[in-house]
């Protein structure tokens, strides 16, 4: 049998967890995280971790993996996932792996073209001005100063913009000129599945999930890593708007509304990038039964080839 790799993606709070789980318990196999968040182990209620019952049930590699003072990039997720796919896949056949982080996937999928390192120190600088000035500020500075990155980058990404922006200053070059498009053949079979509500159900899954998170203690998590916000980690929706509440620049109730509407935007953002992969077969999350006989019979022609 050709060891496989089931994927799953979609937007935030649309059931990936879930379904994961399930596929992972009728193929008896492991889950791999492609969550750019979950990775982090001082940080759990706001990025939406798998609970300590789901932990328990299977076991989860990139999750509680990192300390949010280390750098992690796509480029040491790939090896990463790599490596625990390799694992996995002496003790079984197929391995799932589940998130919504599209540059981490891609990384895994097709690899990832080498690009430089940057100074510490002007990251810290550009990540505090973004924090004083916000996306307009980031915005403006790509236009003078990466025309390239303007046309063709994710331009309301903060994370992807200020990668952009600290690569020109550094290296004088666009971070698009270092992408060779490249893709490397894996030695493996990947099945992509995609989850998807109707707007308007997402959205309200959303709005309530942030509104559990605040109930679970998503606040005082986020005064523990208050004095780190600075890092990379923590530029992150659902922690940088209650860093604005701290710092006294809006009201509990408007952070909570800005939360809601940051991860709506994000969930829009997610959804626009795996739509541009004809290989994702898009499900409604309840359809459990469907995707896993999906699986099995694309599983089944894999092997036939």
């Amino acid at each position: 049998m050709q060891k496989t790799v089931i994927l799953i993606v979609g937007p935030t709070a649309v059931g990936k967890t879930s379904a994961a789980i399930h596929l992972a318990q009728q193929f008896s196999t492991e889950i791999i995280s492609a969550d750019s968040r979950q990775c982090f182990k001082e940080i759990s209620i706001g990025v939406a971790k798998p609970s300590a019952e789901e932990l328990k049930l299977i076991k989860h590699h990139f999750i509680n993996s990192y300390s949010v003072h280390e750098e992690v990039t796509a480029a040491s997720y790939e090896a990463y996932a790599l490596n625990a796919v390799e694992q996995i896949f002496r003790e079984h056949d197929i391995a799932v792996m589940v998130g919504g982080t599209g540059l981490y996937i891609k990384a895994f999928c097709e690899g990832m073209d080498e690009i430089p390192g940057v100074n510490e120190e002007l990251r810290t600088e550009l990540q505090e001005k973004y924090r004083q000035n916000g996306i307009e500020w980031l915005q403006q500075q790509l236009k003078e100063q990466d025309p390239l990155f303007t046309e063709k980058g994710e331009m309301q990404n903060p994370q992807r913009m200020l990668r952009a922006l600290e690569i020109v200053m550094q290296t004088g070059k666009s971070i698009i000129t270092f992408r060779k498009g490249e893709k490397q053949k894996r030695n493996f079979n990947i099945i992509k599945i995609g989850l998807d509500l109707p707007r308007e159900e997402l959205y309200n899954r959303i709005n309530q999930r942030v509104d559990i998170m605040m109930v679970e203690g998503l606040l005082k998590e986020a005064e523990l890593v208050y004095p780190f916000r600075h890092l990379n980690a923590l530029q992150t929706v659902g922690y940088r708007e209650l860093f604005d509440y701290f710092d006294g620049n809006c009201n509990l109730e408007t952070a909570i509304n800005k939360i809601k509407q940051n991860t709506r935007h994000y969930a829009k953002r997610q959804l626009t990038w795996f739509r541009r992969d004809d290989e994702v077969k898009w499900f409604r999350p309840k359809q459990v039964i469907e995707i896993e006989q999906y699986v099995r019979d694309e599983i089944k022609k894999a092997d036939q080839n």
